[in-house]
Formats: C-alpha cells, sequence, structure tokens
C-alpha cells in the first residue's frame, strides 16, 4: 500500500478550492467530504472530471475547436 502522506498534492487541487472547497465539491458530485480530500491526493476520478466540466465549464477555460 502506497504512504498518501507523503505524496505531493494533485493538480485539481486548485480546482476543488475554484468549486468552493472540500465541502461545497463534495455537495456538488454528491460524495462524502473525505473522497474529495483524497482527490487532492490522487487526482479527481476522470468520470467525476467530465461531470464537472459540464456542470461548471467556466472554470475550464474554453474549449479546443476542432478543425472540420
Amino acid at each position: 500500500m502506497e504512504d498518501t502522506k507523503t505524496k505531493a498534492p494533485h493538480g485539481h487541487s486548485a480546482l476543488i478550492d475554484a468549486l468552493g472547497g472540500t465541502v461545497e465539491a463534495a455537495k456538488l458530485c454528491e460524495v462524502k467530504p473525505q473522497a474529495v480530500s483524497q482527490w487532492r491526493i490522487d487526482g479527481i476520478p476522470k468520470a467525476r472530471l467530465m461531470f464537472l466540466r459540464l456542470k461548471r465549464p467556466d472554470l475550464f477555460g474554453k474549449p479546443a475547436k476542432v478543425a472540420a
């Protein structure tokens, strides 16, 4: 088992802060705050990240344009 205490915070920590913090992000994603705290270490799971992109596109910047 990996020791998470020595692991550097994941880059998604700033996104969680932009959502209003651990508790607010947990409410938005309907999970426990402990899960969101773990996301700060391991990163936000892909499915949750996709949900957040749809729910809060303002936090992700403009999408890349696709050439036709």
